[in-house]
This record gives structure tokens, C-alpha cells and sequence, in this order.
């Protein structure tokens, strides 16, 4: 009795989603750009791989391929990089295979004549707190992996690897980008692991403190369901407190964004209030970023067959509750095959979302997915 009541509320509150659809978003402080766009392509995903910040310089990575009405069956992926030298106001595109990334994946299908396998990682990395150093994780599936990774030391104008990641005595790992440096050689990395039937998934927190040679699974953050936990962001607020904000999924299939706090550098997790109770019809990644003032910003998608939007929340006690939603985009055609944010903080106190976007919907315009980016000045909602 209690799941079906739980289903008509779904059923309910899905049905008045639809119903209205439509937005008014904010109207000041907000600039939308283009970073990647070209018609017959198909251009997504920025969660998965990462995105960085030094100063004015930012960089991006994300997929292209050939568009495919349906969206269905696999594309053949060309990895990209943007990089921009002026806080997102313009980018130079390049080619990650050409830096390093050679290994087949699920976002990076690699001609065989430039292929590598992954390897097992042989002489420790040096120096995980190096100001130029990232690390990135890629998938061979959705659901068991395995993954591999890359790091580089120089801000990902090349790339080491490609080298192979444990499966953690787990059923599979099949990670995007979502790490915390803890010190030169530690380093706590947030994964997505298969459940007891091979399906995704779970998170669980593992840490290296020998420059990624060996990794042991830490913590679990929540229990297995019938639906999902996938693709966390996570902060470090001290310390030894995380926050980390996942994408769930319940087994009557609702959408929503929930959020774990560690106050002992991830050895246990407490569940907090749901930051965002419905992110529509596929639901999203999570974007979480630590602001210059103290507070949290938390940017994600309402995905929706009949018109998603760009969202932001902030929070003033660390997570604890959230504030209002604010709608940055909406109304501009945007079907449900959008989104997977990463978010950063420019110098000057502006925040910059990068996401994948398209006016499918829109009369006149073309469906062809493309990277999209929004600054946005926090100052005005405080």
C-alpha cells in the first residue's frame, strides 16, 4: 500500500510537471554562449570528463559524433578539450586523442592504429597537490566498466596514461571525473559501482595514499536499491568534512539529486535533505562548487520531452538546506537530451556552467546537440 501511494504521488507530480512546462527564468546577471557547435554533429556530456580552472584559463572535455535522430545505438566518439584563456568568453577546441587519450572507452572510440590498451600503473604519481595537475576517469559501459584514468601535470595539454583502475573486489566500476585531493600522494575518488546484478549503480568513496598504485574502497555512501546512485560531485568544506550530491534514481523511476555529509573524511555519511526533489524525465549530474563568499552553489537540469531548463540553488549552512530554484534557461526549444553540467568559479566571482544543449523543439531551428555555456553573477541572489 505504501508503494503504490508513493507511485500515484510520482504519477501526480510528474503529470503537473508537464502540465507546466513552461518557465520564467531570471532576467539579469546572465550570459549564454556557445563553445562548440557544427551542424550534423551530435556534442554532449561535459560531467563525464571534468572541467578545471587556473585564473582565466579553463578547460572542458566533452564528445562529438554524428548526429542520430533516434539517439539510439552507440556513436563513434571523437574525445574533445576546450580551453579557454579568457575566464569562457572564447575557446580553442583540441583533439584529446592527440594529448594523450588513446584508449577505447565508452566516450572515446580510437582507431586501432593508434590504440592503447590501459596499463597497470607502474612508478606512483609524484604530486597530486602540483597547481597544474587533473585527473580523469573513463568507462567502457554504463553499468560494470571497467574504467581507467589519466592524469596529467600540465594543465591536460597531455595526458599520462591510459591506466587501468581496479574493480575493488565489486561486481564493476564505471566511473566519470569525481575526485578530492587530500594531500601529495592521497587522494579520495568518488565512483560509480555496479550493483549485485551487474547494473549501475552505487557510490562508493576509495582513496589512494601511494599516488594511485593502489586503491581501497573506504566508504559506501547509502544502501543498494532498485533504482540507482550515479555520477556524485563532491566538495571538501574542511578538512574533514565532504559533502557529496548524487544522481538517484528510485525504483518507481523519479529523478532527483540527494546529498551525503562525511564529518570524518569520508569513513561515514549521513543522508541530508534532498536538494532537488525532481529533475524531470531522465534526470541529471549534479555541478557543486564552494563560492569566494561561503556559500554553495548547486547547478543541474530539469530534463523534459517538452522543454528542459538550467537551474541553479545556493545554500548558506554548507548543505544543510537549500534555497529557492532559479532558472538561468528555459523556453528556447531544448528537449530532453541536454545537460550533464560542470561548474566553476571565475576570479571575479562569477560563475561559468558548461552543459550540452539544442533547440530541437523550436520551429526553425536545427536539432544538432552542441556545448553550451552560462555565466552567471552569483551576487545578485543573496
Amino acid at each position: 500500500m505504501k508503494k503504490t501511494s508513493t507511485a500515484i504521488v510520482f504519477l501526480i507530480s510528474l503529470a503537473l510537471s508537464c502540465a507546466f512546462s513552461s518557465c520564467r527564468k531570471a532576467d539579469t546577471g546572465i550570459e549564454h554562449g556557445i563553445i562548440w557547435k557544427e551542424d550534423g554533429m551530435f556534442a554532449a556530456w561535459p560531467a563525464n570528463n571534468g572541467m578545471w580552472i587556473w585564473g582565466d584559463e579553463v578547460l572542458v572535455g566533452f564528445v562529438v559524433a554524428d548526429h542520430k535522430a533516434d539517439a539510439e545505438g552507440l556513436h563513434t566518439y571523437d574525445p574533445l578539450t576546450a580551453r579557454s584563456m579568457d575566464g569562457g568568453k572564447s575557446w580553442k577546441v583540441e583533439e584529446a586523442l592527440t594529448l594523450g587519450q588513446t584508449a577505447t572507452a565508452y566516450d572515446n572510440v580510437v582507431p586501432a592504429a593508434q590504440r592503447e590498451e590501459p596499463r597497470s600503473l607502474e612508478h606512483a604519481i609524484r604530486d597530486f597537490t602540483h597547481p597544474d595537475f587533473i585527473f580523469t576517469f573513463m568507462r567502457h559501459n554504463n553499468h560494470n566498466g571497467p574504467s581507467h584514468f589519466y592524469y596529467s601535470t600540465n594543465r591536460g595539454q597531455q595526458w599520462e596514461g591510459p591506466y587501468s583502475f581496479p574493480d575493488l573486489n565489486t561486481p564493476g566500476i564505471a566511473s566519470r571525473t569525481d575526485y578530492l585531493v587530500d594531500g601529495r600522494q592521497s587522494m579520495n575518488a568518488f565512483l560509480t559501482i555496479a550493483k549485485a546484478n551487474g547494473k549501475e549503480g552505487r557510490v562508493a568513496m576509495a582513496r589512494t595514499e601511494d599516488g594511485a598504485k593502489s586503491w581501497e574502497i573506504v566508504s559506501w555512501l547509502g544502501e543498494e536499491h532498485e533504482g540507482f546512485d550515479i555520477m556524485p560531485t563532491s566538495l571538501q568544506l574542511t578538512n574533514n568534512r565532504i559533502l557529496t550530491i548524487i544522481r538517484t534514481r528510485t525504483e518507481i523511476g523519479r529523478n532527483l539529486l540527494t546529498a551525503h555529509l562525511s564529518n570524518d573524511n569520508g569513513k561515514s555519511w549521513q543522508h541530508l535533505t534532498d536538494p532537488v526533489p525532481d529533475t524531470g524525465r531522465g534526470g541529471t549530474p549534479p555541478a557543486l562548487v564552494k563560492m569566494i563568499d561561503g556559500r554553495l552553489a548547486l547547478a543541474y537540469i530539469y530534463r523534459s520531452t517538452y522543454g528542459s531548463r538550467v537551474n541553479l540553488r545556493f545554500s548558506t549552512d554548507e548543505g544543510q538546506s537549500w534555497g529557492e530554484e532559479i532558472v538561468l534557461r528555459c523556453n528556447d526549444g531544448a528537449n530532453r537530451d541536454c545537460g550533464y553540467p560542470r561548474m566553476v568559479q571565475r576570479p571575479d566571482g562569477k560563475l561559468l556552467l558548461v552543459y550540452y544543449w539544442n533547440h530541437a523543439n523550436q520551429e526553425g531551428e536545427t536539432p544538432y546537440r552542441y556545448i553550451a555555456s552560462t555565466l552567471v553573477d552569483p551576487s545578485k541572489w543573496k
